[in-house]
């Protein structure tokens, strides 16, 4: 296995071990909720004027699976629809008192895993992090543009 190899297997092999970690916690304090309806109210809560194509592009997921999401988000009473005065187009969401309940929650399990993990990123020096959010940040703009590649191509093919 070359270095390239085994640094993307690295990165699998990590966040399998951090999903499969945080799992049962996570699943234990969020009893009878789904993780994409949690991220989706994660980002509700931290970005002003979500809606449905920016949910979508930040979730990497699509607009009909996003709406569904939404819809049932509202049912639940978790999150609330709103428009603006000035665009009544445009359907944004916000979270109700109830969801807000739900993102502490969350939130504060991402701080228990962020403290369980401190003893490694205590080690880690400045220039170590420095290197690898730039290899990061690479590979992320590399992949970003090979999505919008087969964007492009999925849009011709139509």
């Amino acid at each position: 296995m070359n270095k390239e190899e085994q640094v993307i297997t690295g990165f699998r092999d990590v966040f399998n071990k951090m999903v499969w970690l945080n799992k049962f916690k996570m699943e234990a304090n969020l009893k009878g909720y789904k993780p994409s309806e949690v991220h989706c109210m994660e980002y509700i809560e931290k970005h002003i004027d979500s809606n449905v194509t920016k949910l979508a592009e930040s979730l990497y997921m699509t607009s009909g699976a996003i709406s569904k999401i939404t819809q049932k988000l509202i049912k639940k009473g978790l999150i609330e629809s709103y428009q603006k005065p000035d665009n009544k187009k445009e359907i944004y969401f916000r979270l109700t008192e109830q969801g807000k309940v739900i993102y502490t929650i969350h939130e504060e399990l991402h701080q228990q895993f962020q403290e369980r993990d401190k003893a490694v990123f205590e080690q880690i020096t400045d220039e170590q992090f420095d290197s690898m959010l730039r290899f990061l940040e690479k590979y992320s703009k590399h992949l970003d543009a090979e999505i919008k590649k087969q964007g492009i191509l999925l849009k011709q093919e139509e």
